[in-house]
């Protein structure tokens, strides 16, 4: 498939600046993917759809202070620096804002209240991409030395910082937030929770993907980086168990449907997920996990673990858009966002949810 089959124009106007209040106001598109039927509810509204014995998968990952501010030694020339990995205790992967960058460049950052640091760029990747090795540590410093990012399409600063985090954010290390989860308040979850629907927690930081648009033109050649997800042995059993009597799975956001068919795919011993042959597959267990995934899911992936989908609405010729397109199909999604858009829905990381049964 074409890069440009996952393309559509969206108003400006459409893309959120930010979130509703509270979190559960914001609309949901419900998608009937067998049927193609739409319905307009709000988030609120989502257990309705769910019911007793049922797993909602949470990414638990905490959107870390990853952009830093600083100039080159000795010119003094600005540079912006997004943190995306950690691969050592002082050494960072990211993407470089600034001119003239090379191997070798010095920088030294500043962050609130006189907080600086040094560090050399050490390796160059992709287009903007840099490894910096930091002269000290910086983890106990990023609350003082850095800042939360918000994507590049929002343009006004958040009052609350913590509105760019769930509600359940407890890991710290991504450069972004899984957005689906924005929209659960402790409320809901409680409601949730009496109603008989069972809560489980995976990890998975967000990392390079985010950022970085398909370059490609035959989305099969586009390669994924690698993003730490974690599932832990508890969390699986309680998956499979749920799933064994009866129980849905559903997958909190795309990030989350990653963790889970990863763990099904080593739990079945797979290394090409496109390998196997027929319309469906059969629904593999989970197993625990943490390792590097760089699972890309797009239309002709089948899904093993994932049975439900609670999403928001995707840039075009994103990974997120393909993926999306795997578990409902391209033209059902892309005739479905073109429904959104006529019915005045907030589109990306601030806006409405969909929910994909």
């Amino acid at each position: 498939m074409k890069t440009s089959d996952f393309d559509y124009y969206l108003p400006p106007e459409q893309i959120a600046q930010e979130p509703v209040e509270p979190r559960d106001a914001a609309r949901l598109l419900v998608l009937h993917r067998a049927e193609g039927r739409i319905e307009h509810r709000h988030f609120r509204d989502i257990g309705d759809y769910l019911k007793a014995g049922d797993v909602l998968v949470l990414n638990q990952t905490r959107v870390i202070p990853a952009r830093l501010h600083g100039r080159k030694i000795p010119t003094g020339g600005r540079v912006e620096f997004l943190l995306l990995r950690r691969e050592g205790e002082r050494t960072w992967r990211g993407l470089i804002g600034g001119k003239r960058i090379r191997e070798g460049t010095r920088l030294i950052f500043t962050g609130h209240n006189g907080v600086t640091v040094e560090g050399t760029v050490i390796a160059s990747g992709e287009r903007a991409e840099r490894v910096i090795r930091f002269d000290a540590p910086i983890s106990p410093l990023l609350e003082k030395l850095g800042e939360v990012p918000l994507p590049p399409y929002i343009h006004r600063p958040l009052d609350d910082p913590e509105r760019y985090q769930t509600i359940y954010a407890r890991e710290p290390g991504s450069a972004a937030a899984p957005t689906a989860g924005l929209h659960f308040t402790p409320e809901l979850l409680i409601a949730l929770r009496r109603q008989g629907v069972q809560i489980a927690a995976c990890t998975l930081h967000i990392g390079l993907d985010t950022f970085q648009p398909v370059q490609v033109e035959e989305i099969e050649k586009h390669r994924m980086h690698t993003e730490r997800a974690i599932l832990t042995a508890e969390n699986a059993r309680l998956i499979n168990e749920a799933k064994l009597a009866g129980g849905r799975i559903v997958a909190v956001g795309t990030t989350s449907v990653r963790v889970l068919e990863t763990a099904a795919l080593r739990s079945a011993g797979i290394d090409d997920p496109y390998a196997e042959e027929g319309d469906r597959c059969p629904w593999r267990p989970v197993v625990a996990i943490d390792e590097a995934t760089s699972l890309f899911i797009r239309p002709g992936y089948r899904f093993r673990a994932v049975d439900m989908l609670i999403t928001n609405f995707h840039l075009p010729r994103s990974t997120l858009l393909m993926l999306v397109s795997a578990f409902a199909g391209r033209e059902t999604i892309l005739e479905a966002y073109r429904i959104a858009q006529q019915e005045g829905y907030r589109f990306y990381s601030f806006g409405d949810a969909m929910l994909l049964i």
